[in-house]
């Protein structure tokens, strides 16, 4: 995944073979977490939605890459969060999954996060369920734009690009068709009835705080 500062990327993934990934609440709520955990350091989270077989995301990058070590730090403290939220204050957070490099400064990417987190959640699932073996396909995508149709704009050498700017839909179109997956597949009428969906965010249903609501709201009022 080509990822830059300063753009919004719509990123999916799915199962391998489709298969399912999140079987219970408890799961959609750990992804959550790790979604905290994994992505905040490096981008905003506009809009999501986690379905049976895949998920996705909305994000606006401000950096694609930062220092392990503050990675480390984020996710220690989201997961210190998690566990007080589950078993109280008297919880203690274990070590993270980025383990300690002999230099301290080195640098880890948005991909590379991503990839941890898929990692993470596919450790957990599999200990939940006595599996073994890979959850998701290997090969996340990302777009920064969404249909070729919607957004043209031309570079400065002539060539066509196609992606967010604040002048286009794009924003308002992606975060529709996100939050409409649960709609479109039949599982419910109207996309707030959804639990593992950003779409409750927006109407105050939601306090799970994933997103950046005044952004995803400026994003909407573009579009």
């Amino acid at each position: 995944m080509n990822f830059y500062p300063n753009q919004l990327f719509h990123v999916y993934n799915q199962g391998n073979n489709r298969q399912t990934i999140f079987y219970s609440d408890e799961n959609y709520r750990y992804f959550l977490w790790k979604m905290k955990a994994y992505i905040l350091p490096f981008a905003d989270i506009i809009s999501y939605c986690l379905m049976p077989t895949h998920f996705h995301w909305q994000i606006y990058v401000y950096r694609n890459v930062i220092e392990r070590k503050l990675l480390r730090n984020h996710i220690e403290s989201i997961e210190l969060q998690r566990r007080k939220s589950k078993y109280g204050d008297a919880a203690l957070a274990p070590g993270s999954s980025i383990s300690p490099k002999t230099n301290e400064d080195a640098f880890i990417t948005l991909n590379e996060s991503i990839g941890i987190l898929q990692r993470a959640y596919t450790r957990a699932l599999n200990k939940e369920k006595g599996w073994s073996g890979s959850l998701f396909r290997s090969d996340c995508k990302s777009k920064d734009g969404w249909i070729d149709e919607f957004i043209t704009i031309t570079k400065a050498n002539g060539n066509l690009d196609h992606r967010f700017t604040a002048d286009t839909d794009y924003g308002h179109i992606c975060m529709a068709y996100i939050h409409n997956n649960p709609v479109a597949a039949g599982f419910v009428k109207e996309d707030i009835e959804w639990k593992y969906s950003s779409a409750r965010e927006y109407t105050g249903q939601e306090k799970e705080n994933v997103c950046n609501v005044e952004m995803g709201r400026k994003i909407m009022s573009e579009g």
